[in-house]
């Protein structure tokens, strides 16, 4: 095996693993109360999280080191960066209600279920099976619609409902069905999304309202392709 094979394939596993740095200091930022780093981190881990399985195919990396387990290193990146770092945030004042705080911990349990199923991704079609852990959008929105703590509590449990019910959503980065409007439309969001960003910590309810078409798509988008399959 030529030794530059076997470096990029390492070089990609480092890439996957800098998401949890990312997610580390987005933690502390939480703590802090500085969300405007707080999601520019996340923004960080779910842009590494959305390019280093094309790299990992491209390089080859279950081939070049088999006895590395690159989708469990993502899943551990990923359940850290898309759930622990969110439900930190959900704990923080004036995000849920006191007494609705426990919802964060049923976020880590569900979440935990969801990423322990073994149809969890579609492995011919790729898609998600039940909600897919976007709690780091959630909370983005908590944060820049500066949302009511009630209103945030009733979404919480709405998506932990999903988690549990097998519904087939969209799988953004792999799917074959929409595929080109769906990351089109995700660019543009993703766009928004880092300018709400850059004002915080003052809220974008404007802008951030008409960012909202992303989410409604995909959701809308999730439905459509569920009864159809």
């Amino acid at each position: 095996m030529p030794a530059a094979r076997v470096l990029l394939a390492w070089l990609v596993h480092l890439y996957t693993a800098l998401g949890a740095v990312c997610g580390f200091i987005a933690l502390n930022a939480v703590f802090a109360g500085d969300y405007r780093r707080v999601f520019v981190m996340l923004a960080a881990a779910l842009a590494i999280d959305a390019s280093d399985g094309a790299l990992a195919r491209a390089a080859r990396v279950k081939h070049v080191l088999p006895w590395i387990d690159g989708e469990l290193l993502d899943n551990i990146v990923d359940y850290f960066t898309y759930v622990v770092v969110p439900a930190a945030l959900f704990v923080q004042p004036g995000i849920l209600p006191e007494w609705g705080r426990p919802a964060a911990g049923a976020v880590l349990v569900a979440s935990a279920y969801g990423f322990c199923r073994t149809d969890a991704k579609g492995l011919i079609e790729h898609y998600f099976i039940g909600f897919p852990s976007y709690w780091n959008i959630l909370a983005f929105y908590f944060v820049t619609l500066a949302t009511p703590p009630e209103f945030n509590l009733a979404v919480l449990v709405t998506a932990l409902i999903f988690v549990f019910v097998p519904m087939r959503w969209l799988y953004p980065s792999r799917m074959e069905v929409m595929r080109g409007p769906t990351i089109a439309l995700g660019l543009v969001w993703a766009a928004m999304a880092l300018w709400m960003i850059a004002r915080l910590p003052a809220p974008s309810p404007g802008l951030g309202y008409l960012s909202l078409f992303y989410p409604l798509y995909y959701t809308v988008g999730s439905v459509i392709y569920h009864f159809r399959s």
